[in-house]
């Protein structure tokens, strides 16, 4: 109990950091599935599903609200595109869950593909890590540049160029015709 009384208060866990976050979160979930064709999921149950990816297994210790937020918005993503890749998979293309982007991205009208733009992320990760993060926890997250740039560990401007290059970076790759499907 010394050793712990020695290095400060204890960081709160997962579990003690969701009832600061809860509603947001629920937003965020709302936001991701707002253009899904087909609804099965609901807000409350991607935030529950997110919540139960990161907390099983070990305890995580929480920076702050920032983080939790930012862990989270990122579990709820992989959770829906895990899920359009299970019903493609299933239909061989048809179904797709659609996701809706901001006015930034306007390759494909209102609605992106969801698969489509999570491989145009995974090859901006390769060519621009932190630039496809900072887009990630804007877009997905909805986390502002300054919570970004804390999260980072960058400066505020650092994120606006990061973002600026990100989405014209993933507008030009979403805009490219690929093989007949549209998407690379």
């Amino acid at each position: 109990m010394a050793a712990a009384d020695s290095q400060g208060p204890p960081s709160p866990d997962l579990a003690d950091s969701m009832p600061l976050v809860y509603d947001e979160l629920r937003r965020i979930a709302a936001h991701y599935l707002r253009g899904e064709m087909h609804r099965t999921l609901r807000p409350t149950e991607l935030v529950h599903e997110a919540y139960v990816r990161i907390a099983g297994g070990r305890p995580r210790l929480i920076a702050d609200k920032v983080h939790v937020l930012a862990l989270l918005a990122t579990a709820m993503r992989h959770i829906l595109v895990d899920r359009a890749r299970a019903r493609d998979a299933l239909k061989r293309g048809g179904g797709s869950i659609r996701v809706t982007l901001s006015e930034a991205l306007p390759a494909r009208g209102a609605h992106e593909d969801a698969l489509g733009l999570e491989m145009a992320i995974e090859r901006l990760h390769e060519v621009d890590p932190r630039a496809a993060r900072a887009f990630v926890l804007s877009e997905y997250g909805g986390l502002t540049q300054v919570e970004i740039a804390a999260v980072l560990g960058v400066a505020e401007r650092t994120v606006r160029d990061d973002l600026v290059h990100a989405r014209a970076w993933l507008r030009d790759r979403l805009s490219e015709p690929q093989n007949g499907s549209g998407w690379g």
